[in-house]
């Protein structure tokens, strides 16, 4: 908006005449890709002025509520947002989004249009005020500019409804063709896949990624430092691993539809006797996943199930093995980087305990305050203001 154009010039003015040259060269960036958006923005409002307008669409079960931000009377961007919270009407709907949406967001328009009228709306417009630091109103149009303004936002809603429907529809199709190829008696809809990384048996660890309804939960993905056994068996390093996650009984719970294996026969033999032994063979389905081997002629990736000798027949490019492989490859990328973070801190003691004078308390210090071995190489003198001097 030229509002924020005008701040944005002050501001770079002001940035140059301080001699800080480089936020002066952002900030102008800034203003010339702003100017190019309004160039290419369509006038929606004769009156030039700030509102966002608001749409919903869908029922108590799913809704979507979309809101077009109007700056200036230009239309400058729409944003959509998935609410799943069961309230009984749609008014209840748009108030707890208005509440939960406008605390966080850094800019409150002076006028918000939505679609129908609200009980509590001169709570909510004290509400907004108070936020803003100046009067805001909310409006439910009856007719003109502004209500063509709630009608596209409500477009906008049922057709971003429609889009997120119809991509579900397709995430189960791929997850009912995942379970027949598999034979598996219920969806697989939680799939957890295990990795090991290690060179030449160093600093040996595994990650475990999780995966639900083919999304990935990272707040459930796990690390794991391999504690007990030779660190050069990848095996014997799965097996420790898999013992870690599902062998705590009750405390293990939830399980996965899937465990799957990164390493094929090998590595799936070993899941299969580990989760035997600990009574769950019964309790999900277990595979393995193995590279093709192209100088065999192999043109894609290998499923293995237990007892069988050849691998699953997934189909000639099919969504169900594109999902297993994501999975096999996020997997293989949280476990190396986990591997090398691992090898890099072990660098870094081994490069300290070479120095005269560093004990055990002091190298605590610098790995706290040190975070990569780069910046040491860099330029040593900040370690020697800190062996010295602290800081």
């Amino acid at each position: 908006t030229p509002d924020l154009i005008q701040k944005i010039k002050k501001k770079m003015i002001s940035a140059a005449n301080k001699q800080n040259y480089e936020k002066a060269a952002v900030l102008r960036d800034k203003m010339f890709a702003l100017e190019q958006v309004i160039e290419k923005q369509v006038a929606v409002t004769n009156d030039f002025k700030d509102r966002d307008a608001i749409g919903i669409a869908g029922s108590h079960e799913q809704s979507m509520i979309t809101v077009l931000f109007v700056r200036s009377g230009f239309l400058l961007g729409t944003r959509h947002f998935n609410f799943s919270e069961i309230m009984s009407t749609q008014e209840e709907m748009i108030e707890a989004f208005i509440r939960q949406y406008y605390e966080k967001v850094p800019f409150v328009p002076r006028e918000i249009l939505i679609p129908t009228q609200l009980e509590n709306i001169s709570l909510l417009e004290e509400l907004l005020s108070s936020i803003r630091g100046g009067k805001v109103s909310i409006l439910g149009p009856k007719k003109g500019e502004k209500l063509r303004l709630v009608k596209l936002a409500s477009q906008n809603a049922e057709n971003r409804l429609k889009e997120v429907r119809a991509s579900a529809a397709t995430d189960m199709e791929i997850f009912i063709q995942l379970k027949n190829r598999l034979k598996m008696d219920k969806l697989p809809q939680r799939i957890e896949c295990f990795d090991i990384s290690s060179i030449s048996g160093t600093e040996a660890v595994a990650g475990m990624v999780v995966f639900e309804k083919g999304k990935p939960k990272k707040s459930l993905f796990r690390k794991y430092r391999i504690k007990s056994v030779d660190a050069k068996d990848d095996y014997s390093c799965m097996a420790e691993v898999l013992k870690r996650r599902y062998g705590n009984g009750e405390k293990s719970r939830p399980y996965p539809d899937i465990l799957m294996v990164d390493g094929g026969k090998g590595q799936l033999n070993i899941a299969v006797s580990v989760i035997e032994s600990l009574k769950l063979e019964q309790t999900f389905q277990i595979i393995g996943i193995a590279k093709k081997n192209e100088s065999k002629g192999e043109t894609q990736d290998k499923i293995y199930k237990p007892g069988q000798v050849n691998p699953v027949n997934m189909g000639r490019g099919g969504e169900p093995l594109f999902l297993l492989q994501r999975i096999r490859d996020k997997s293989h990328e949280f476990a190396i980087s986990f591997h090398r973070q691992r090898r890099g801190k072990r660098f870094i003691r081994s490069a300290l305990d070479s120095i005269p004078g560093v004990g055990k308390k002091r190298k605590a210090t610098l790995l706290k305050h040190f975070k990569s071995i780069k910046k040491i190489r860099a330029d040593p003198k900040p370690i020697v203001c800190h062996l010295f001097f602290g800081h």
